[in-house]
């Protein structure tokens, strides 16, 4: 038999370590394979569903923007109403307004006068009542005060 040297054995040794290290590293290159075929899987699947929703999102846009456009123009259109009424109402202000004032000025200076005269004749004695209110009677000479204490108000204004 032939012995075998040193040297011999340290070869042998390499070589199986050398076999150890290219299977280990063909297992790490077999996944990244399968890993690599999952991924492009999973690019592809998430670009055939990623194409449709992005032409619907596209459409949603044109269609907002197309809403958009119309309330613009409607909101356009409110202001220029807005400013109308505006200039209107000025309008019948700045016309009106100043002869109707007068005239209320008017109508309150005839009463006034008119109340001040009759406050000068007397009254006609009436006769006395009873006036029935929710189920209770006031005596006439009661309903007589109130309506002197109303008077009484009317003049201090």
């Amino acid at each position: 038999m032939h012995a075998v040297s040193g040297g011999e054995v340290a070869g042998i040794l390499v070589a199986v370590f050398w076999a150890i290290l290219v299977s280990f590293l063909a297992v790490a290159l077999v996944r990244l394979a399968q890993t690599l075929r999952a991924t492009t899987k999973l690019v592809a699947d998430v670009t055939d569903q990623a194409v449709p929703l992005l032409a619907d999102a596209s459409a949603a846009v044109r269609s907002a923007q197309t809403q958009i456009d119309r309330v613009d123009a409607i909101a356009t259109d409110v202001q220029e109403v807005t400013s109308n009424a505006s200039a209107l109402s000025t309008t019948v202000a700045s016309t009106f307004g100043g002869p109707l004032v007068k005239v209320a000025a008017f109508g309150y200076g005839v009463r006034r006068a008119l109340g001040a005269r009759r406050d000068d004749v007397p009254a006609p004695a009436k006769e006395s009542r009873r006036t029935v209110i929710v189920g209770r009677t006031v005596p006439g000479a009661r309903r007589g005060k109130r309506n002197l204490r109303g008077n009484l108000r009317g003049k201090r204004d």
